[in-house]
């Protein structure tokens, strides 16, 4: 459990700090029309993308985690899942080119459009959830890590001007398919290819279930950038992006700990261990409560700086956006414990897929009306008000069929314990005399006042348990 949440925690700081490097070089080139192009471009395919995978990287990880002890088993089901998501990822690269060269709207990017389309033709590789379902979350950090260090040298090495974001998109390409193709060559040591005796047809209604709940929730992951570009346009995208991209940025780690958990979680629910689901909830109800509510409120009240640093004075206009999206990591990391712990393992596909509904009807007539007034701001409200509705009616679906318990009360304590930040941030803009150093006696200053609160006020459990367990590591150290 430790050696997973490490390298899980490895693979949240790649995500976290590869955005942080990346962005503010790129950004500051392009310019908010440039990232814009791309970013519209890239949301676009990877929409038919996500549609292609039929949401096989959930179902596929449950399947794979039942049947790990198992190779021959976990062989046959990994070669079904494969061979279904190789038909419907040609399925879905035909649609896509269809609609490329019939709609006039995408003539003049079209061939940015067709490069974009390896992304949907080879979504067959994204295979993660076989690496997940075995818990090998070391191949999955260390994969991701280094791509993502190769797209970081690609993007500095060759992005040097506004007319560069055509590479820009396929190094962005390159730094996702590589990864994948990797972990599907190195997959033949886990399963076998299977084409004999296989059931295809077994996992027709679960996945069609999965589909229907992907289609409906990219409609305000994934079609939230697709809508703003077609109702408004690349400038107003770009800024969005920004956003988007400082707001979420922060999210895989909000998340870390859930996802090294759905293994476990997923055995209790199969022998129906409710003792143990609730045990489990509760170790990452606590991370929750403590990092995502200071994380909302430092985004938020930052934002300004943190756009300007990590985006560009340019980018400037998207503060508002970014501190209606600080909420996001609250949201998100709540709806991913109601889903991917509870859920998902017990099986309530049909409550998933209302849920999801509702969120897809809200952001797809939120935008409609909104972007056209309020541009990027109006798709903020739209995205963050789907996020919302979609977590609210998780844990209503929850409530109805399970009596689990939650420490709200950790909620509330973390929100009184981030007032302090009000003040530090006030003092930090005064005696800060660039914009890094601010950022720097700002978030010091909040991580202080709110460690301290949480330690002393209110004797935070949780606080404890990582002391204790960073001063075992360390005596464990002193004596080795």
């Amino acid at each position: 459990m430790a050696k997973n949440y490490f390298y899980n925690l490895l693979l949240s700081l790649a995500n976290l700090l590869f955005p942080i490097l990346s962005f503010p070089y790129v950004s500051r080139i392009l310019g908010p029309e440039g990232i814009g192009k791309v970013q519209f471009i890239y949301s676009f395919a990877m929409y038919f993308a996500l549609v292609a995978s039929l949401g096989i990287p959930i179902y596929g990880m449950k399947e794979i985690a039942r049947r790990r002890n198992d190779p021959d088993a976990r062989s046959a089901v990994f070669s079904e899942l494969f061979i279904v998501n190789v038909i419907t990822s040609v399925v879905l690269t035909i649609a896509y080119l269809l609609v490329i060269f019939f709609f006039p709207y995408f003539q003049a990017d079209r061939n940015l459009f067709i490069a974009a389309g390896l992304l949907i033709l080879l979504s067959f590789s994204y295979i993660e959830w076989l690496y997940t379902g075995m818990e090998e979350f070391r191949s999955i950090a260390l994969r991701s890590v280094l791509f993502k260090l190769i797209g970081l040298v690609l993007m500095y090495t060759f992005i040097r001007d506004r007319n560069d974001f055509g590479i820009y998109l396929l190094i962005m390409i390159f730094s996702f398919m590589g990864n994948n193709l990797l972990s599907l060559f190195l997959s033949r040591s886990r399963v076998k290819l299977v084409l004999r005796d296989l059931k295809l047809r077994r996992h027709i209604v679960p996945l069609l279930m999965i589909l229907s709940t992907t289609f409906a929730t990219s409609m305000y992951t994934e079609m939230d950038t697709v809508l703003l570009g077609l109702l408004a346009n690349n400038k107003t995208v770009g800024l969005y992006t920004a956003a988007v991209k400082l707001s979420k940025i922060i999210i895989p780690f909000v998340t870390s700990m859930g996802v090294v958990l759905i293994p476990r979680i997923a055995k209790y629910f199969a022998e129906e261990n409710l003792e143990g689901v609730q045990e489990t909830l509760n170790e990452n109800f606590r991370f929750l409560a403590f990092f995502s509510v200071p994380i909302a409120m430092g985004l938020m009240l930052f934002a300004p700086e943190f756009i300007a640093l990590f985006s560009g004075k340019e980018f400037l206009p998207a503060t508002l956006s970014m501190q209606l999206l600080s909420f996001l990591p609250v949201v998100i990391g709540f709806g991913h414990l109601f889903l991917c712990l509870i859920l998902i393992p017990a099986g309530k596909n049909k409550e998933m897929l209302f849920s999801v509904i509702c969120g897809m009807v809200i952001s797809v007539l939120l935008n409609f009306l909104l972007v056209p007034v309020w541009k990027e701001v109006g798709s903020s409200i739209a995205n963050l008000s789907a996020e919302t509705l979609v977590s609210v009616m998780y844990f209503y679906f929850i409530r109805k069929h399970f009596k689990f318990t939650y420490q709200w009360s950790l909620m509330g304590k973390a929100l009184l314990s981030t007032i302090l930040f009000i003040p530090v941030i006030w003092m930090a803009r005064i005696y800060g005399t660039s914009l890094i150093l601010t950022l720097i006696l700002g978030i010091g200053g909040c991580a202080i006042c709110y460690v301290a609160t949480q330690l002393f006020l209110f004797r935070n459990y949780f606080v404890f348990s990582v002391l204790d367990f960073l001063k075992a590591k360390l005596m464990l150290k002193n004596k080795v």
